[in-house]
């Protein structure tokens, strides 16, 4: 299942009601909107709304009826076990992890941030970065991991030449299992204009 799916399904199944529509469900060969939210005392858009996430979702099916010259869809239970499976490392991939591989990285000009240095020195705590326009400036902390320290401890400054990620680590001295920490925060960084990229 999808990560969209499951929170989808999460948002529906979480609801008060939705354990007496699947009994409705489960005692009628197939119902409508209209008959389910009569019979349980709802607003006939709340369970349209409810039914029409599950058939989304292949929990149930609908079959479109005409009474009277006008159409409407009748629901089916179409599963008695629900379950899913959410694979989090393949949801989690993005592009933009790709497109930093192939990138060269250095602090953006005027970017209007202040670093704060850990108690030895070595590398920072914590930055600070404005965002948002006049009245509604504010400033926005951001607590550094270790590895985030040190990474931007060695990010190259404004005039400095452009390093690669995998330059930028190496020098730092960040083991491989850190990069994933790295390029979230690089991703943020790069989104407040705080560090700019350049195609290699």
């Amino acid at each position: 299942m999808k990560f969209e799916e499951a929170a989808k399904f999460g948002t529906y199944i979480s609801k008060s009601f939705a354990k007496d529509i699947f009994r409705l469900l489960n005692n009628y060969r197939d119902i409508s909107a209209s008959e389910a939210a009569s019979r349980l005392g709802m607003h006939i858009q709340t369970v349209q709304d409810f039914l029409e996430a599950m058939a989304d979702l292949k929990i149930l099916s609908k079959k479109e009826t005409i009474e009277r010259k006008r159409p409407y869809f009748r629901y089916t239970l179409q599963q008695l076990k629900i379950s899913f499976e959410l694979d989090l490392m393949e949801e989690l991939k993005t592009s933009k992890n790709s497109s930093l591989e192939n990138s060269r990285l250095r602090e953006k000009k005027n970017a209007g941030v202040r670093f704060s240095l850990a108690r030895n020195g070595q590398y920072f705590s914590n930055l600070a970065i404005w965002v948002g326009k006049g009245r509604e400036r504010s400033e926005k902390k951001i607590n550094l991991t270790t590895a985030q320290g040190k990474f931007l401890y060695n990010l190259p400054f404004p005039d400095g030449e452009h390093l690669s990620l995998e330059e930028i680590r190496i020098k730092a001295g960040i083991e491989n299992d850190d990069l994933p920490e790295i390029k979230d925060l690089v991703e943020e960084l790069i989104q407040y204009k705080v560090i700019e990229l350049f195609d290699k």
